[in-house]
């Protein structure tokens, strides 16, 4: 199994293309479609589905135009069901980027195990940074997509409408830190990380 990571839309966040074989699973595709399809075109993969972390305008800009393009599905957590469609909701009209939105998901995310093709994933919902929030941990292969609950040396905003400091922190330490130390945190920001580097190290988890 293989990842890569492209940096799409207004604020560079951090796309992940999980990939094995000739299967692909899309992970927040902010933005930029023509660079994110130039990329699996590329790799010669075949995306199965669009899987959200949560439904930021920065991590759903280019969801229409990669689910037409490939014509695959988009899984979201419930709570942030109808923040895709809503320009408010998803923060576009607040941070002034023009209204971003687009259809609902086909799929919600549950907490527990998702099998996509030949990819097999964990799902836990860390709400915090937004009330849909989650990350996905590939065991096997011991990474995490983190979208922006954990980064490097920083954790999510929680000023946003729905989120809340003090539950973003829980949902870190319960969810995220009970990991191996070795496990590699890809982040929907800035370079990747461990769960061991940030249990010792990052400076609000102290």
């Amino acid at each position: 199994m293989q990842i890569k990571t492209i940096p799409l839309g207004p604020l560079g966040t951090n796309c992940y293309l999980v990939y094995q074989q000739d299967d692909a699973v899309i992970f927040d595709p902010g933005g930029d479609s023509e660079k994110l399809i130039s990329l699996i075109t590329e790799l010669g993969v075949i995306p199965l589905s669009i899987c959200l972390t949560h439904a930021h305008f920065d991590h759903i800009g280019a969801v229409d135009e990669i689910r037409d393009y490939y014509n695959i599905p988009v899984y979201v957590q419930q709570s942030e069901a109808n923040w895709l469609e809503n320009a408010e909701l998803n923060g576009s009209l607040i941070f002034q980027m023009g209204k971003i939105s687009c259809k609902p998901a086909e799929y919600f995310l549950e907490e527990g195990v998702t099998k996509i093709g030949r990819f097999s994933f964990e799902v836990r919902h860390v709400p915090g940074h937004s009330p849909g929030g989650v990350v996905f941990i590939f065991h096997e292969n011991k990474f995490v997509i983190g979208g922006d609950s954990l980064f490097h040396s920083g954790i999510g905003r929680s000023d946003l409408p729905g989120g809340n400091m003090e539950q973003l922190l829980q949902s870190i330490k319960e969810k995220l830190l009970t990991l191996d130390d070795d496990y590699v945190v890809y982040p929907g920001h800035g370079p990747e990380t461990t769960i061991g580097n940030e249990s010792k190290n990052n400076p609000f988890l102290s």
